[in-house]
């Protein structure tokens, strides 16, 4: 016990030691947890600690990642970016595996290990490439989503690669054991396909990711809400954990990628209610884990060899990373991806992956690669990764200065006014104008760059950045502020900035967009007074357009949608008392029997009204 203790203490100082200063020396925490890891090496030696076995433990936070990845990501919008997962993925991989495969062919390979080796280092980092755009908030830019369907075709090209490697068996390698490498990582277990034919292993494949539609869609919300009942955070954790872990046995049985199985998973679970419990339970473990990830992946780096094997890591490196930014770049020409965002796409993916070490361990067990090629390429994998984060400190230095993929700092904001607007798009912008027009002054905050450089050529003056961020808000004067006017795209963005205002600032005033009813009831349950539904008036207006288009003069319209939303309103807020957020709206019983007795009350009260109003103006 003592010895998991103290190997676990000696972790977690080297994370809170490294991180924070790599993030001030605007390194990024991945460049910190790696440098940890390195720092870490000996002592993780002298304590007898098994890189390898930890390292395997630690990928589970890449599974964690990817279905936090899917919670975010709908169905559909995943079908919208078919072209972007087939185009930019497949085209990175099989372009990417011939160029390397060929250069390793030149370097005296034959040609079954050169093949093998540009599969290998085709594929890139998840991990540290979806953190590290998480962090610096460039997943959703052009650049980070054209790099994250690379990385998902990726995922899934794993399994292909898994069944073509064995057929590249080298006959004089057979007998040679697996060797130390033979354990491997994540695809190396127990499978129920193996030896099943071909077409029963499909099958079966197929019936388990069925499954993962079927647990998503119809077991997880009876599970949870059963859970929910029993009011205890800690056992509602573990329920998510559950479930995410079964997901990702499920598919190692079967042979898939684990975090290919729980991205699956938290696409289906993308509309669900209790999708923001989910995220805020499993982010903690997921953050650990991807930290211990990469420290392992810095402690792993055998310098020994390292340094004996000096010019074969090198060349090798060099080859991967400047292999991968041309063929990115020419990829990113062809889908007419513009600067900078092709620089971010490029550079990015440039290194190999952790799925490398499944990979490098699996060849080396099929008689694909001897041992000193496997130690080689472990080591040109590490290396790469470990590049990773200067590649990014690259872009933002050179190639990020015309702030099209949103990766400049905030601005430094030097004034205060009583009103501040979070987003200045559709409504915000507006809004803005009006109050202006009326002698108002605001402080406009809005994280799309582009957005604020063309309002700015018209003489708006908005400031970048990210206004859910506490101390921006307090620069732009929160505290003295005296209305806030929550206009952001996100529905999100806006329960996380409604909710810091709420609870930190009693006095303000907090007008909030809201994207739906729905949303209408929870901004209310955050504490909220004021919220405008983003479609409700445009709705009224169409309303009284249909009424005049039957027939309905102009004042007598005006006056029947006038006393429909007096209607809608009042009874709003009366159902809004009811709300709960732990239980789901259409399951709230109470809430249900209160909106059935509203409409018997007020839909005879409405009708008579209607009829009165035609009646008089007839």
């Amino acid at each position: 016990m003592t010895d998991f203790l103290l190997i676990a203490f000696v972790l977690l100082v080297a994370g809170v030691v490294a991180v924070p200063i790599a993030t001030r020396l605007g390194l990024g925490s991945v460049l910190g947890y790696l440098l940890a890891g390195m720092v870490l090496s000996p002592a993780l030696e002298t304590l007898g600690v098994d890189i390898e076995a930890l390292q395997v433990f630690a990928e589970f936070g890449v599974v964690m990642m990817l279905f936090l990845i899917g919670l975010e990501i709908e169905p559909r919008k995943l079908w919208e970016m078919r072209g972007q997962l087939l185009g930019l993925g497949g085209g990175q991989v099989l372009v990417t595996t011939f160029v390397i495969a060929g250069i390793g062919l030149l370097a005296g390979n034959a040609w079954q290990t050169a093949i093998a080796i540009g599969l290998v280092l085709a594929l890139s980092s998840t991990a540290i490439i979806v953190q590290t755009l998480t962090e610096k908030g460039l997943l959703k830019s052009e650049g980070g989503q054209s790099s994250f369907s690379v990385l998902l075709f990726q995922d899934v090209a794993v399994i292909p690669i898994l069944a073509i490697l064995p057929l590249l068996a080298m006959p004089e390698l057979m007998g040679g054991g697996v060797g130390e490498h033979g354990g491997g990582h994540g695809h190396g277990g127990f499978t129920i396909t193996e030896g099943m034919p071909t077409w029963l292993a499909g099958v079966v494949t197929v019936v388990a990711v069925g499954a993962v539609f079927v647990i998503g869609n119809y077991l997880t919300r009876p599970i949870f809400r059963f859970i929910a009942k029993a009011n205890l955070r800690e056992l509602f954790t573990a329920t998510a954990l559950m479930f995410v872990i079964g997901i990702a046995i499920l598919m190692s049985l079967v042979g898939l990628s684990p975090a290919l199985g729980t991205f699956l998973a938290g696409v289906v679970l993308a509309n669900s209610e209790y999708r923001h419990e989910l995220e805020s339970d499993i982010e903690p473990f997921k953050g650990l884990l991807l930290g211990l990830f990469f420290i392992t992946v810095g402690a792993g780096i055998n310098f020994a060899l390292a340094f004996e094997l000096a010019d074969q890591v090198l060349f090798w490196a060099l080859v991967v990373i400047i292999t991968k930014i041309t063929v990115l770049l020419v990829i990113a020409r062809i889908a007419k991806i513009n600067a900078p965002a092709k620089w971010l796409f490029a550079l990015s993916l440039a290194q190999a992956g952790e799925f490398g070490f499944v990979l490098i361990a699996f060849a080396l067990g099929n008689a694909v690669f001897d041992e000193p090629l496997a130690d080689l390429l472990l080591l040109v994998v590490t290396i790469t990764m470990l590049i990773t984060p200067l590649l990014f400190i690259l872009y933002e230095k050179v190639f990020a200065g015309s702030g099209g993929e949103n990766a400049r700092e905030a601005d430094a904001i030097d004034e205060e006014n009583p009103v501040i607007i979070a987003g200045r798009g559709r409504i915000g912008g507006i809004v803005d104008r009006m109050l202006q027009a009326a002698g108002y002054s605001t402080t406009v905050i809005d994280y799309d760059s582009r957005q604020l450089e063309i309002v700015r050529k018209f003489g708006w003056r908005s400031y970048f950045g990210d206004a859910t961020r506490p101390d921006l808000l307090h620069s732009a004067g929160i505290d003295n502020a005296k209305l806030l006017v929550v206009a952001l795209d996100e529905r999100e963005q806006i329960d996380k900035l409604v909710k810091y205002a709420t609870a930190n600032f009693p006095e303000l005033h907090v007008t909030a967009r809201a994207i739906d009813r729905n949303h209408v009831y929870e901004l209310w349950a955050y504490g909220c007074r004021d919220i405008i539904r983003e479609t409700y008036d445009s709705s009224l207006r169409i309303g009284r357009s249909a009424f005049e288009a039957l027939g309905v003069d102009r004042q007598q319209a005006q006056a029947m949608t006038d006393a429909f939303e007096e209607m809608d309103r009042s009874s709003m807020r009366e159902v809004a008392d009811l709300y709960d957020m732990d239980v789901p709206f259409d399951e709230n019983e109470a809430l249900v029997e209160k909106v059935k007795e509203l409409r018997k009350e007020w839909d005879p009260i409405l009708r008579e009204q209607m009829k009165d109003i035609l009646e008089r103006g007839r």
